[in-house]
C-alpha cells in the first residue's frame, strides 16, 4: 500500500496508473484501527495494463471480512457494514471522510458503466473494527 495526500485542484489523489499499482492509504484519515474513518483507495481497472487491486471490491457483502496489514507489522481487521455505488457527481463527502467515534474503514474505487474516459460511479465499502493483531 502507498501513501496518499492531496492533488492540486484540493481532492484525494489516487493512486498511479501503472502495472500492479497497489491501493492507497489517505494519511489525512486516521490509520487503519484508530478513531475515525480510515480511507483506502485503489483501481478497478489500470489502463491498458487491466485489472487493478479492487476489481472485485463491489462483490463484497455485509459481514465480509477485511484485513489490513500496517506498517509496523501489525493488523486491523474489519467487518463489512455496506457496499454502495454512487454517481461521482453525488459522493457522500462527509458520510466517507466525516468524523465518527469508532475505528472504521473506507475503501473506495470506480464502478459503474464505464464512459470514455473512466467510470461513472464509485463504489463506496464501510466497514468497522473487529479486532487488532500485532
Amino acid at each position: 500500500m502507498m501513501s496518499l495526500g492531496l492533488a492540486a485542484d484540493g481532492t484525494v489523489e489516487v493512486p498511479p496508473i501503472k502495472s500492479d499499482s497497489p491501493a492507497g492509504w489517505y494519511r489525512g484519515s486516521p490509520t487503519p484501527g484508530q478513531t475515525g474513518p480510515s480511507v483506502i483507495l485503489g483501481h478497478v481497472t489500470v489502463g491498458q495494463y487491466g485489472d487493478g487491486v479492487f476489481r472485485q471490491l463491489a462483490q463484497l457483502h455485509p459481514g465480509a471480512r477485511v484485513l489490513v496489514r500496517l506498517e509496523d507489522g501489525a493488523s486491523a481487521n474489519f467487518v463489512v457494514d455496506s457496499v454502495r455505488t454512487v454517481a461521482k457527481d453525488q459522493f457522500p463527502t462527509e458520510e466517507v471522510y466525516g468524523n465518527v467515534d469508532r475505528p472504521e474503514l473506507r475503501l473506495i474505487t470506480c464502478g459503474g458503466p464505464k464512459t470514455g474516459d473512466g467510470y461513472r460511479d464509485n463504489v463506496l465499502v464501510f466497514a468497522s473494527l473487529s479486532g487488532t493483531a500485532g
